[in-house]
């Protein structure tokens, strides 16, 4: 029976080898007409998304006007993995999440943490001497690129660019203000040095030492001086009643995330922002972009001050799980799937979306949400309801997955060659068992239906095979969809 046991045990073994081996080559094996449907396929996609994004343009009317705060910074943008091994920090065997960074061996940690998911993450640095470490090792190399950089002024830009008057908030250099759109107005402080934030980018399939990542991401780290205290918020304010908003948008809340902060100085900030946003004409939307927050006390005093006065929230894969765990009364969620489902990016849609307006009606208080787009790498959905402000949901939503595709690609002219689908040929709406499915069609890529009080949209992304830029993506991202919203 031993020799028979292990006769059959060589057997599976073999078989599991040859089954490996098939499986492989069928994965790397297309015939030439599989290639042509994949091309063909991709081509109907794109075309399908641009007739979708051209029926709501905008061009050849008033340009909206969108008010955009707060803060900003210079970028430079490295490869994650180059700059670590310049400075000579060794890939540790613990990898670990910190909420800040005290020194080297956490920032290893950190790293290791969220780089093989290839999840997004910013993380603020105590250290001041080892940032200033960092900045000069970033110089150092050869193809550090320097960008504006900031919630705020990466917003402001993809907005002028798409036909929008923009009033910014922020205290920039003279240098960063004349590389701006001429449609952007600044209000804020001059400052002679700006806050820099360091873009540690990095390609799927990159490593370092025992560790791949899954998939094309940044790891963040700042040490800011400026943004932490929303110091243009007075001057912003100032300007806000005569230049009349169409939007309000609020970003770069994050960068008050572990800043040592004065003992209440930081929820004094926040309850004079709160106020600035109840300010708003009825009339005028008011949009906040979430971030990679991981002070619970932080994320507290936004639910209590901020989020009570938008009617439209934005946020990615990370952030969306991140935001639902704090209004269940859990722990921020550090770390969720990088590549989720749509089913499961949907439930967490309707739930926080649910959770939001429970809140607003016990408290009589602020805005009914009425917008919900959460920006994946796979797709983009968009949830809005019905007689809201919010127009033209179904372009908005191919207009976001195509401006996906142009900022990560750094080219506004989308080449099929240079994309994919990572999106399923068809989806469940929910993981509920039995829910409906719908099948994602070439020449109706978006798609759309009613549910309740709202409407969800949902296109794929033809995400981007050539790297470019993913700092600054969601931003872009949540811009551009707005845009045609207003």
């Amino acid at each position: 029976m031993a020799v028979e046991g292990g006769r059959m045990s060589s057997h599976l073994k073999y078989g599991t080898v040859v089954s490996l081996v098939v499986v492989l080559f069928a994965y790397w094996y297309r015939s030439p007409v599989q290639d042509a449907r994949l091309d063909e396929r991709l081509d109907n996609v794109l075309s399908s998304l641009l007739r979708a994004e051209r029926k709501a343009d905008v061009s050849g009317f008033t340009r909206p006007r969108v008010a955009i705060g707060f803060g900003g910074c210079v970028d430079i943008i490295v490869d994650g993995v180059a700059l670590l091994n310049k400075i000579g920090l060794q890939p540790t065997a613990l990898p670990l999440h910190h909420d800040y960074i005290q020194n080297a061996e956490q920032l290893a940690q950190s790293f290791a943490y969220f780089f093989p998911p290839g999840a997004a993450s910013e993380r603020f640095v105590m250290n001041k001497t080892l940032f200033s470490e960092l900045v000069e090792a970033s110089r150092e190399l050869p193809d550090n690129r320097w960008a504006i950089g900031g919630n705020a002024p990466v917003m402001a830009g993809r907005m002028a660019e798409e036909g929008c008057d923009v009033l910014l908030g922020g205290n920039f250099s003279p240098d960063f203000t004349d590389v701006l759109s001429q449609h952007i107005t600044v209000v804020g402080k001059t400052v002679e040095e700006p806050d820099i934030h360091l873009i540690l980018e990095y390609p799927v399939g990159a490593t370092w030492g025992q560790y791949t990542s899954r998939r094309a991401n940044r790891y963040i780290v700042h040490s800011d001086d400026h943004n932490p205290y929303l110091a243009s918020m007075e001057e912003f304010e100032s300007k806000l009643q005569d230049f009349k908003p169409d939007l309000l948008v609020v970003g770069g809340l994050q960068m008050m995330d572990s800043f040592p902060f004065q003992q209440g100085e930081r929820e004094a900030l926040l309850r004079r922002l709160g106020a600035l946003l109840s300010s708003a004409a009825p009339e005028t939307g008011v949009h906040f972009e979430m971030a990679s927050f991981v002070d619970p006390d932080l994320l507290a005093d936004l639910q209590e001050l901020v989020l009570p006065r938008a009617d439209s929230l934005g946020m990615n894969e990370q952030e969306l799980p991140n935001l639902l765990s704090l209004l269940r009364g859990s722990a921020p969620t550090v770390l969720s799937d990088p590549n989720p489902r749509v089913a499961t990016v949907l439930d967490q849609m309707r739930e926080l979306y649910r959770l939001v307006n429970e809140r607003h009606l016990q408290s009589g208080e602020g805005r009914r949400l009425t917008r919900l787009h959460v920006h994946t790498l796979a797709f983009q959905a968009l949830a809005v309801a019905h007689g809201s402000r919010w127009k033209n949901t179904m372009s908005a939503t191919a207009k976001a997955s195509l401006t996906a595709n142009r900022h990560v690609c750094g080219s506004a002219d989308i080449d099929p060659d240079k994309a994919k689908l990572l999106m399923d040929e068809s989806f469940s709406v929910s993981r509920r068992e039995g829910s409906q499915r719908i099948h994602l069609r070439d020449e109706r890529p978006v798609s759309c239906w009613d549910e309740e009080d709202y409407q969800i949209c949902v296109a794929p992304v033809l995400v981007c095979t050539d790297v470019h830029q993913t700092a600054g993506g969601g931003d872009n991202i949540s811009a551009a969809g707005l845009v045609l919203q207003i």
